[in-house]
């Protein structure tokens, strides 16, 4: 039972019978994710793993570049080791969220300037298909739902010494996090079971509806580029005319969110300086927002 809570299981006792989990495990199997696919991501999809626990997705995806091609997709039930942007934790316990990471390669590495908020649409588009109203995107990759974090892009690129570039695209999302574990998150944060009254989307159906949207932007992405979805990002973002500030390297700079540019720049109108462009960062709403 410690090792229960250890994986960040809840569970009650019922006494004369024994133990029961507090809600019930959906486990993730690749046959119901991939009923749920369209053509084009079944073509184009390669091999899943399911793990039940790993370090990190995307660390596992990264040490097998090379032996893999566009498309394959790694998950896991449990993760050790997750990562946030700037060396945060990102806290995945048992079953309890969707732990996603999918290997791309591109022939140079100006194919996929502005990726990341390109999968947020994607991630956006998803959601809303699954009947999640309420969804919005924060420069440069989170997803936001009324303004608290639902969940969180990072990519990860190696390079080869001919010239391709194998990025990983590793995606989570808080489907049911426990109160218990989300104690270190240092901002607002949500679960999917909140969102729906404890009824969230089945997690097998949800990761196949973001494979989907994946494969609809991933093919054409070294030709089409950011511009191909930086307004529909535009109409998903929701933090535009908010005070923030944005730590870049180790100085803080104050200012007002003014939208991103066609290159995904984020534009802050600064209290010292002026409209500024700025490539990363990160970027928090002011507390008197």
């Amino acid at each position: 039972m410690c090792a229960l809570k250890e994986l960040g299981l809840e569970f009650s006792a019922i006494s004369g019978k024994g133990y029961c989990l507090a809600r019930p495990l959906e486990w993730l199997e690749e046959t119901a994710i991939r009923r749920e696919l369209s053509q084009t991501a079944q073509s184009a999809i390669g091999d899943i793993e399911i793990h039940d626990e790993l370090d990190s997705t995307n660390t596992r995806l990264m040490g097998l570049a090379a032996a893999n091609s566009s498309g394959a997709v790694c998950l896991a039930e449990f993760q050790t080791a997750g990562r946030g942007r700037v060396g945060r934790v990102w806290l995945s316990p048992f079953g309890g969220n969707i732990c996603l990471s999918m290997l791309w390669w591109f022939e140079d590495q100006t194919a996929f300037s502005g990726l990341s908020l390109a999968v947020g649409v994607a991630i956006a588009r998803a959601l809303h298909s699954a009947g999640v109203d309420g969804v919005g995107l924060k420069w440069p990759n989170d997803i936001l739902w009324q303004g608290r974090k639902l969940g969180g892009i990072l990519l990860e690129v190696s390079g080869e010494a001919h010239g391709r570039y194998a990025v990983v695209i590793g995606i989570g999302l808080n489907i049911h996090l426990p109160s218990a574990k989300a104690g270190s998150i240092d901002q607002a944060w949500v679960d999917l079971d909140h969102i729906t009254a404890g009824s969230p989307p089945s997690r097998n159906r949800l990761i196949a509806l973001l494979l989907n949207e994946l494969f609809q932007i991933l093919p054409a992405y070294h030709q089409r580029g950011l511009r191909a979805y930086i307004g529909e990002w535009r109409q998903w973002h929701c933090q535009t005319g908010h005070k923030a500030i944005l730590h870049w390297g180790d100085k803080p700079i104050r200012g007002v969110i003014a939208g991103v540019t066609d290159e995904g720049l984020l534009l802050l109108d600064c209290e010292e300086g002026g409209l500024g462009k700025f490539a990363s960062g990160d970027l928090r709403l002011r507390s008197d927002e």
